[in-house]
């Protein structure tokens, strides 16, 4: 129903992954698999409801209607078992905006967040832009499994600690957290007074057989401490339009955010983005299900291709996103020089692994929301750069 196989040209569009790879990588025609986004059309659902608003030509100021935050309910309902309340959710206009909001508004100058590095860049960035204290519980890798070190987590922890900002699902190693472990993460994180911002907003793209545990679901106790940031802009490639949703139980905590929000001026939003998200969660199952299926052809393509042709590069096979963590440990590169080999001798441009902090070195994070042909014409650049 859906061709994932279509390579789209994006070229010209003021794209950021296609027109900016000069700026980022020092030359325009690597394959871009960095930043993510999918390089999937929009599905006709929500392209199609975004045609019917443009039909009434005037574009001036709108509000989230019921039908907006119905969908939202029942989309989260059926796709993650959890029941939420309208009243819980909050706006940001996109998850990076809100953990930076968040430390504004649970923190203050001086305080201790902690994040569990190799982690998404602006982590680190919305705890440093602002004065706060970056604390890093590295994530432990056991047999090529990454976990949360919680033994480390409970020393870390002091008086000055306010937030923890999780990634789960995780970028970029790709985990789909456990019950036991987000568990005991939340015993940990409530002991201590500690805020967990939860960023869930990969939650959707879980692989055929995973499924995603909302924090915030497990207990009153995990509610009562769980700030979570979501948005349908990774599922259906809607991140231009600029509309998230920040769900929060806890009246105090929602207060206090929403008192930021609207401090800044935020809390509007854009029509678009408003349609766009009311049509994804209202038709999207069966196009989620469809893509994820794709993607996980593309990954079991690089597991089979690096197994037996590339035994220098180690993928991590991911249990969520539409990303993979590659472990390029023995290639014997480190950093710049790493990305170097990949963007000069191959020709495919990633994100290299120490940018996403401690533990990261050695690694390359590789976007398979492509099509195949893309994916296999990436592969064998890279093999022919490394016998070359």
């Amino acid at each position: 129903m859906w061709n994932f196989d279509e390579v789209v040209n994006r070229e010209n569009t003021s794209c950021i992954k296609y027109d900016s790879r000069e700026e980022v990588f020092g030359r325009a025609d690597v394959i871009p698999m960095w930043v993510a986004d999918m390089d999937f059309r929009t599905p006709p659902f929500i392209t199609e409801a975004i045609a019917a608003r443009l039909q009434h030509e005037i574009l001036g100021y709108s509000y989230r209607p019921d039908s907006y935050f119905t969908a939202l309910i029942r989309w989260l309902a059926e796709r993650h078992g959890w029941e939420i309340r309208r009243e819980w959710t909050e706006f940001s206009p996109g998850v990076v905006p809100a953990l930076n909001m968040c430390t504004l508004a649970y923190t203050k100058p001086g305080d201790e967040i902690i994040i569990q590095p190799p982690v998404y860049a602006p982590f680190h960035a919305a705890v440093n832009d602002h004065g706060r204290k970056l604390v890093s519980n590295r994530l432990i890798e056991e047999d090529g499994v990454w976990v949360m070190d919680t033994e480390g987590l409970r020393k870390l922890i002091t008086p000055a600690t306010r937030m923890l900002i999780l990634s789960s699902p995780h970028n970029p190693v790709g985990r789909a957290w456990r019950r036991e472990e987000l568990e005991e993460l939340v015993d940990i994180c409530h002991e201590k007074g500690v805020i967990i911002l939860s960023d869930e907003i990969h939650c959707d793209l879980m692989m055929p057989g995973y499924s995603h545990l909302p924090l915030a679901s497990l207990s009153e106790k995990a509610a009562s401490i769980t700030v979570t940031c979501t948005a349908p802009s990774k599922t259906f490639n809607l991140a231009g339009l600029s509309t998230s949703t920040i769900i929060i139980p806890d009246p105090a905590l929602r207060e206090i955010y929403h008192k930021t929000l609207v401090g800044l001026h935020l809390h509007l939003g854009n029509i678009f983005g408003n349609v766009a998200a009311e049509a994804a969660w209202t038709h999207g199952h069966e196009w989620v299900d469809a893509l994820m299926s794709y993607v996980q052809g593309n990954v079991d393509l690089v597991m089979r291709f690096c197994r037996d042709r590339l035994p220098q590069i180690r993928p991590v096979k991911p249990e969520a996103t539409y990303m993979i963590w590659l472990d390029c440990r023995e290639m014997q590169l480190a950093g710049k020089e790493l990305q170097r080999f990949f963007v000069d001798k191959a020709g495919v441009g990633m994100n290299e692994g120490s940018t996403f902090g401690p533990g990261g070195e050695g690694f390359m994070r590789m976007n398979l929301a492509c099509p195949r042909s893309v994916v296999e014409k990436a592969l064998s650049q890279i093999e022919n750069a490394i016998k070359s």
